[in-house]
């Protein structure tokens, strides 16, 4: 569950993290300070009780975390119960000499969408180079560290685009910071528009960065979703916080981002609904087409259907008198009748005994009822010869074996058909 009383402060070792962070303190905020060694973050809190730096009180309220900008994830862990988050994109706010990038402080970004953070500070330092130590070799090593950065950080613009594309509530705060020594830190503080230009902008101490994101913590109402420039001013009067933001306008960005999303959606269903008709025109056209093939191919149906019912009443004359006669013969047919002709035919037939011999097993039963004839032999010493008969009898027998083949016709079912009985016998 989360808390609106206690702030995570990324980058709680850096120059204006710090005093952010005892500025919180102060106004009665617990603070969970992401530091990156916990070992010398509790070295540096004792210090501060030591030399009362810090009361007991704001002591017992402060709760330093291991944290650094590896991740989203270990983030939003560092974060735990915190309702509101700050970070300071500068070059010494990852510890005194450190920068923290604007890709680092979009982590934390992320990190406070993951643990559902209500409030989001953002401090960007116009000044991104840290101070000169005039060493040559400090030029060279960070022209090769951004030479062979694999991550470049974000532009302004870019980062302000990727903060609006998340759902965290956000306050972006553009300003130039100094020392507290300085003598601007007596100046008051100015907010004006994000794109307005002052003659007199002069730089903002960090103690004062401090007090106004305590201040915006305590009504974040009036500074919700908004970009603004700070700075100092000798002239300007002093101001309630919520008087420097109400003159603020939100920042349009979220919402041309919501309406080109919402555009985006729609032209696409459009795109999608679009779709969806040319096919189902398509679909409706290959529909015409079959419902044409289907048409065209009961026509041809009905065409082969006449064809064959005038064929059909062509033939159908023969027909009926074939029919006809078969209903006739079906009438007179009897099968008590039938069975008597078949038998009368088979009596005739064995009755009938052929004349001429036969080698079949039914001219041998012929030859057993001729009669028997004493054959005439002549003993003679010469080589017996075979008896043959004349001649002249063969043609004979041939004759009567051709007239005892002639078929035999008679007429069965009321003369409809006709039966042939052929007599063969074989030599």
């Amino acid at each position: 569950r989360k808390d609106s009383g206690t702030v995570f402060v990324a980058g709680a070792t850096g120059q204006a993290g710090v005093r952010i962070a005892q500025t919180l303190l102060r106004e009665g905020f617990s603070v969970r300070a992401g530091v990156p060694e916990l070992g010398a973050a509790q070295e540096l809190a004792r210090l501060a009780a030591s030399y009362k730096i810090l009361s007991k009180e704001e002591l017992k309220r402060l709760n330093a975390v291991e944290s650094n900008f590896d991740s989203a994830e270990s983030i939003a862990k560092a974060i735990g119960n915190a309702g509101k988050v700050v970070v300071t994109i500068g070059p010494t706010e990852d510890g005194p000499t450190s920068e923290v990038s604007t890709s680092d402080a979009f982590q934390v970004i992320q990190a406070a969408q993951l643990a559902g953070v209500g409030h989001v500070a953002i401090i960007y330092d116009g000044n991104t180079t840290a101070a000169s130590t005039y060493n040559v070799l400090d030029g060279i090593s960070s022209f090769f560290n951004n030479l062979f950065s694999r991550n470049q950080p974000l532009t302004v613009p870019e980062f302000l685009q990727k903060v609006i594309e998340t759902d965290v509530s956000y306050t972006f705060i553009k300003t130039s910071l100094t020392e507290d020594f300085s003598p601007e830190s007596s100046y008051n503080v100015v907010v004006s528009a994000e794109a307005s230009v002052d003659a007199n902008d002069y730089k903002v101490a960090k103690s004062q960065i401090a007090s106004l994101v305590a201040d915006v913590f305590s009504n974040t109402a009036v500074a919700e979703n908004k970009v603004v420039k700070v700075f100092t001013d000798p002239s300007a009067p002093a101001r309630r916080v919520d008087e420097l933001f109400s003159a603020i306008a939100e920042d349009g960005r979220r919402a041309a981002y919501a309406e080109a999303l919402a555009k985006e959606k729609a032209e696409k269903e459009a795109r999608i609904a679009a779709e969806k008709a040319r096919e189902a025109a398509e679909a409706a056209t290959k529909l015409e087409e079959e419902v044409k093939k289907l048409s065209e191919q009961e026509a041809k149906a009905a065409s082969l259907a006449e064809e064959a019912q005038e064929k059909a009443d062509v033939a159908g004359a023969p027909m009926d008198t074939l029919l006809s006669k078969a209903k006739g013969i079906g009438s007179g047919f009897s099968w008590d009748k039938f069975s008597s002709q078949i038998t009368t035919a088979v009596q005739k037939s064995t009755d009938q005994i052929p004349k001429v011999q036969i080698a079949t097993v039914r001219g041998q039963a012929k030859a057993r009822t001729l009669p028997s004839t004493k054959a005439a032999v002549k003993q003679t010493t010469a080589k017996p010869r075979a008896v043959t008969k004349p001649k002249e009898e063969l043609p004979k027998a041939k004759a009567k074996q051709i007239n005892e083949s002639k078929p035999e016709v008679r007429k069965a079912f009321g003369g409809l058909f006709q039966q042939e009985t052929i007599y063969v016998d074989d030599d």
